[in-house]
Order: structure tokens, then sequence, then C-alpha cells
């Protein structure tokens, strides 16, 4: 009888002990299915994705609000250890040992890239994660706005830490006296020597827009960049209608330069246009306040290129410093652009309707707009007043 019992109660514990082993076999089963990738053993792979689920919010979470963009480097022979740790010192991830847990899991960290690149605090660790396997991809994002003078652009150049150059080597390349790419300066009419006997610079050829430059990227590179934009935007037509206003392209971009920093409204563009084109036509006298302004620029205020300008600076009782762009002493345009225009005034100029206006001022209205008057109107414009 007792022979028996214990039989039963063998057999009670082996069917028990199969079947726990049949439920930890399906339970294994299904966590390795659930977390299986490719290269892992079955263990390393649940360790892995439970550590990354558990952290999920981690992982989808920036480290910060500043979008700014932070240099980083990779340098051969790091670990995943060795660049999570470099991340947080950065201030790019909070939690080192989850990226290499992430990295790892995914296949990512013999996907990691020596290199330079540009990352975000904005940025989740997933996607630095991967950013990181593709160091061609690393670039540096730079932005000219319209109606900049070159040593303004030369002044955001210093303030981008990403770029390997200065804002002085950048003037030297793009300023007075620097050699041009020949088949440029002859398609854009640029003279050897200014009318002012000076050698011209590509002031006015550095075409407004945002850039993509590469780690690397010299001076000479982000000249090269605005200038061929500026090349490409510029077609055989534009030439052609410039030289049928009797302009070559070069003054039409001086031109263009002149209207950009008059005007606020782009729709007024056009019609200022016509304004400067009627008086070179006549001819006369351009009085163009921001041909003085460029002729003083920040002799007097270092702060800013374009300053306050007073009755004695029109007549340069002032001591103005380049004389020669003042189209308050000066006939016709100044001797080259005085900054860089967006296509659209370019395309102004160029399209300028035919208008009988000679004179323009502000209007009352604080919406940057302008009243223009005729020739006989001259009395009308000089008292202009606001209500």
């Amino acid at each position: 009888m007792q022979s028996r019992f214990s039989r039963v109660i063998i057999t009670l514990l082996l069917v028990t002990f199969l079947s726990a082993m049949l439920v930890a076999c399906v339970i294994g089963g299904g966590l390795y299915l659930w977390a299986r990738q490719s290269g892992l053993d079955p263990i390393t792979a649940i360790r892995l994705k439970i550590n990354l689920t558990r952290y999920e919010d981690t992982l989808q979470s920036s480290a910060g609000d500043d979008d700014s963009y932070r240099k980083f480097e990779v340098q051969s022979g790091d670990t995943a250890q060795t660049i999570g740790d470099n991340l947080l010192i950065a201030g790019l991830i909070t939690d080192p040992n989850l990226f290499v847990n992430y990295v790892r899991y995914y296949g990512l960290d013999s996907q990691l890239q020596a290199g330079t690149y540009f990352l975000q605090q904005t940025q989740t660790l997933e996607e630095i994660a991967y950013a990181l396997t593709n160091a061609s991809t690393a670039s540096i994002p730079f932005r000219s706005l319209p109606g900049w003078r070159i040593e303004e652009v030369a002044a955001v150049v210093d303030t981008n830490p990403l770029l390997s150059f200065s804002g002085s080597d950048f003037l030297a390349v793009i300023g007075p006296g620097t050699t041009f790419p020949p088949e440029f300066k002859a398609r854009m009419g640029i003279p050897d020597l200014m009318s002012n006997g000076q050698q011209p610079s590509l002031e006015g050829f550095a075409l407004p827009d945002d850039y993509v430059l590469q780690p690397d990227a010299t001076a000479f590179d982000l000249r090269d960049a605005m200038i061929e934009k500026f090349n490409a935007n510029v077609t055989d037509d534009m030439i052609q209608a410039a030289n049928a206003q009797g302009l070559t392209l070069y003054e039409v971009v001086t031109l263009a330069s002149i209207v950009q920093r008059e005007t606020q409204v782009q729709d007024e563009a056009p019609v200022v246009a016509s304004v400067y084109l009627n008086r070179l036509r006549l001819p006369m006298k351009l009085d163009a306040d921001p041909t003085v302004q460029y002729a003083i620029g920040n002799t007097r205020d270092a702060s800013t290129w374009w300053p306050n300008i007073t009755q004695a600076d029109y007549y340069g009782l002032a001591g103005i410093p380049n004389q020669s762009y003042s189209t308050y002493l000066n006939e016709g345009l100044p001797p080259g652009p005085i900054a860089s225009p967006s296509l659209a005034n370019i395309l102004a100029v160029l399209n300028a309707p035919q208008t009988e206006y000679f004179y323009f001022r502000r209007g009352c209205a604080d919406d940057g707009r302008h009243e223009f008057f005729l020739l006989e109107e001259q009395a009308d414009h000089a008292n202009f007043t606001c209500p």
C-alpha cells in the first residue's frame, strides 16, 4: 500500500515538474520571440529588451530643449561605452548605459563610425544613435539673410562654433582684391576696377539663402557655394533683360542692393526700382540713404553696419569715410553693390514697371510702405508730413 502511494506521489511530482518545465519553455520561448535580435544569444536578447522596455520613455525623450548644433567627435577605436560617456558629458543624452544597451540590441554598436557630427540636445537617444552610424551625413547649417553686407555674413561665421574658419578668413576670399572665378566674373559683368578705381569684391553676389556645409568646409567652400547658387539662379534671359535696359548684370545687382535696403514690403520693390531707373535715365542723383550708410559703415557705431544718418551726412560734411559710395555726393550708381539682394529684388529691377515717379517717402501708416511722387511734385515730396 505504501509503495503504491509513493508511486502516485512520484508521478504527481513528475507531472508537476514536467508541467512547470513546459510552462517555463513556453514563457521562455515567448520571451525570446519577443526579444530576439540577430547576433544575440537568447539570454542577452531578453535582458537587453527588458531594459529598453523599462526605459522606453527615456529612449524617446531628449536631453534638453537647446536646439543649437553641438560639434561631437567620434574617434577611431571608440567603444560604444566611450561614445555614450562622451555624449553624456556633451549634454546630448542622460543615460550612457542605456545608449550602450540600445546600440548593442539593435546591432548598431558595430556600425558606429568615427567622424565629426553636429547633434542637437533636442534629438532623442534613438535619433542620436542612428545619426552616429553615418559620418557622411554630418553637416553644418549656415544662413545668410537678404540685405546683409559681407561683413555681416562674416560676423555670423564668427558666431558659429561649428565652422573651422573665421569671419576674417571669409572676408579674405570674398572681399576686395579676391581672385574671381573667371567665368563667373565675365558672366556677371564684374569690372576689373570699379568706378572709384578700387578693386571689386563679391559684395552682392553671395546669394542669401540656407546652406549646408561639410564638417571640413573652408572659407572658399562657403564663398563658392554662395556664388554658385547665385550663378545657378541667374538665367541668360535675365542677363539679356539687363542688357536691354542698357545695364550690365553687375549694375542690376548694384541697384537691386539699394532696393533691398530701401524696401520692407516686397510688392513695392519694382516701383522703388522704377524710381531709381527714372533718375538714372534723366540723369539725376539717386539720393539713396543706404548708400550713405554703406559709406559710413560701422566707423561711428561698432554695433551696426547701417547707422542713422544726418543732414550733414547727405552733403559729406560729417566726414564720410568712403564718399564714392554716397549717391547724394555722386551721380549714377555707386561703384558696386552695397549688400546682398534677394533674387526677388534682382527681378524687381529687371521687371520694373514704367512709371513717372521720381521720389518716394515713408508713408504715415506703420506698415513699411511708401508714398510716391512725380517729378513736378518735388515740393510735395520735400514737405510731406503725416497728419
